[in-house]
């Protein structure tokens, strides 16, 4: 619950991204859309992956670890306390989805801080 190492379950694995643990402070566009605590409908995008990851570093205290071909992980730190929030994306370019998961590397709630996240970055690629 209190480890600040980069969790080592991240990436794609079999066409997925990591399922989100059952703690409400998580949210993924590949949890079953009945599970309203952690899903999120994905991002529709028709773009490059260069435009996407342009747009996760538009936003605030954003950080690109790893962007290798359609898939883009990135680390969120909170402005006070510094906290890190993990976010991973995979654009399936083919049905023009962007597969989204961001969690909080710590702590149980969120206070919905990754919806909005993840809310902000939809709203940012769909007004370029």
């Amino acid at each position: 619950m209190f480890d600040w190492r980069r969790p080592t379950n991240l990436g794609m694995k079999d066409g997925r991204l990591a399922p989100c643990k059952p703690s409400p402070n998580c949210v993924s566009s590949q949890a079953a859309p009945a599970d309203g605590e952690h899903y999120i409908a994905p991002i529709a995008f028709r773009g490059s992956m260069a435009e996407l990851r342009r747009a996760v570093e538009r936003m605030e205290r954003a950080t690109v670890i790893t962007a290798e071909g359609h898939y883009l992980y990135a680390e969120y730190r909170t402005k006070l306390l510094r906290y890190v929030d993990d976010v991973e994306l995979y654009y399936d370019e083919k049905r023009g989805l962007v597969h989204v998961r961001s969690a909080s590397r710590l702590g149980r709630r969120d206070f919905g801080v990754n919806r909005k996240r993840i809310e902000a970055l939809r709203a940012l690629m769909q007004a370029r």
